[in-house]
């Protein structure tokens, strides 16, 4: 993952760690940040210094691989170039689905990096008693 954020800095970038009979595979997804806010900037004011949208097709692709069982979602993850790792509004907007996380037993990784130098990687997940996201601990082997 660090390798990844250095080499979209200074533009997000976003994926999905999934597992294989107990072998994390790291799946980077293209941020279309930039097209959808030349297409529509209204809807999408941010570009992708601040942003990420996930490529719908390549997401689908890593989606239908956990559907079908071929595979587990382990993980979303994407940076903040020049931003450190927190978990924004934007970010737990992405996570939900109405009042519910869309993946609620999915850890989502947030990279922070200046100047492409990785900081920080933090993790949050969906705490059911608070209704809410919150940090974990995150294995630095990822």
């Amino acid at each position: 993952l660090p390798i990844y954020a250095q080499d979209t800095f200074p533009e997000e970038c976003c994926g999905a760690i999934l597992s294989r009979d107990g072998v994390e595979e790291v799946r980077h997804i293209t941020n279309m940040q930039n097209a959808m806010h030349a297409k529509d900037p209204h809807s999408y004011p941010r570009n992708a210094t601040t942003a990420y949208f996930m490529n719908p097709k390549e997401l689908l692709a890593v989606m239908k691989e956990v559907d079908s069982g071929r595979a587990e979602l382990q993980a979303f993850y994407h940076s903040h170039p020049n931003h450190d790792a927190y978990f924004s509004a934007e970010d737990k907007a992405r996570a939900m689905f109405g009042d519910e996380p869309a993946y609620p037993d999915t850890t989502y990784l947030v990279i922070s990096i200046y100047g492409r130098q990785v900081q920080t990687i933090r993790a949050y997940r969906w705490e059911e008693e608070k209704k809410d996201f919150s940090e974990v601990e995150v294995s630095t082997t990822v």
